[in-house]
């Protein structure tokens, strides 16, 4: 599945680089779908790749059938 997101980077004296994703889109066909209501967008996260396991976790795929692509 192909998703692609929308970061906004945080910075933070304590935790170091981190991002929330402020908009998330899965891409089928060519036809984006909003799935930024299916996640906590408040959630720190560290990398895409912890972005990437969230996802697969969600929608109850493995990690490499996930695909990231920042907008």
């Amino acid at each position: 599945m192909n998703f692609i997101f929308a970061p906004r980077r945080i910075a933070s004296r304590r935790v170091g680089e981190s991002f929330t994703v402020e908009k998330l889109w899965t891409d089928m066909s060519g036809r984006r779908q909003d799935l930024s209501h299916l996640i906590d967008r408040s959630y720190r996260y560290r990398s895409p790749r912890e972005l990437r396991w969230h996802l697969a976790d969600r929608f109850g795929l493995k990690p490499d059938q996930c695909a990231l692509q920042p907008a």
